[in-house]
């Protein structure tokens, strides 16, 4: 059992929706190939904004509209997290929709307190795991890397997705702890970040990486692209049989 996988690491227009949806639409238009899911970046309409209220309210609800019609004529999977308002309060809500129009979302549980995404970004309190063409899937993002009790595999997932906005002078720590998770979770981890410089001055540098259960990359790049990579069900349940470490990890339960 298989899942090929597309992330496209791009850079990101600040704060215009219509023009990222366009951008990626053509993105789409140019896949290599099968591919049964395809992950971009974290708040991929609008980059990394602190201000979204500059944003119309229904921007969220149009660009899940946009992932269901993209899905569907691609024939993919597609997730990634924006700005999405609801009930009066803003989130940093990723979304996995399926080519049949399926949808679930998870909203950022540890939003970034150094940006002051905190009080602006109501966090989220629940992790969601995916059954998607044979594997559990776990998509998180971003700042949620830094913390490895969240992202613990307790609920025996085969992949772990970070979409993020994760800057330059940080990625050392980006390469390192994803490779951190993809070890001592025993699944895939992907990480899709995006490029260029964003209106704030932060510079993004990519390293847009698939690592296997052992926490070597099959996939990575700085350039702007799109990566390829399969991940085989094989790999992590023998991974798993030979190395029983899962079997011994500790037992707890979080306070949201």
């Amino acid at each position: 059992m298989e899942l090929r996988v597309a992330l496209i690491q791009s850079p990101l227009e600040w704060e215009n929706p219509s023009k990222n949806r366009e951008h990626f639409s053509k993105k789409l238009d140019t896949l290599n190939g099968e591919v049964d899911l395809v992950i971009l970046p974290e708040m991929f309409t609008t980059a990394f904004t602190m201000t979204p209220w500059n944003i119309a309210k229904e921007e969220g609800e149009i660009t899940v509209k946009w992932m269901q019609k993209e899905a569907g004529r691609r024939n993919v999977a597609l997730t990634g997290s924006m700005v999405y308002f609801e009930d009066g309060h803003y989130y940093n809500r990723l979304w996995f929709v399926e080519p049949d129009g399926k949808s679930g979302y998870y909203d950022k549980r540890h939003t970034f307190t150094l940006a002051g995404e905190d009080k602006i970004y109501n966090k989220g309190g629940r992790k969601i795991v995916i059954d998607y063409k044979g594997f559990r899937i776990c998509p998180l993002i971003c700042y949620d890397l830094r913390f490895p009790v969240w992202a613990r595999n307790t609920e025996n997932y085969d992949v772990l997705i970070y979409v993020a906005n994760w800057p330059h002078p940080r990625v050392n720590a980006w390469d390192a702890l994803l490779k951190a998770r993809a070890i001592e979770n025993m699944a895939y981890v992907i990480g899709v970040n995006r490029i260029g410089t964003d209106n704030t001055g932060h510079n993004y540098s990519g390293h847009s990486t698939v690592n296997n259960v052992y926490g070597e990359p099959i996939a990575f790049s700085k350039e702007e692209k799109i990566l390829y990579a399969t991940l085989v069900k094989r790999h992590i349940s023998e991974a798993r049989e030979k190395l029983k470490f899962l079997e011994d990890r500790d037992h707890f339960s979080l306070k949201v």
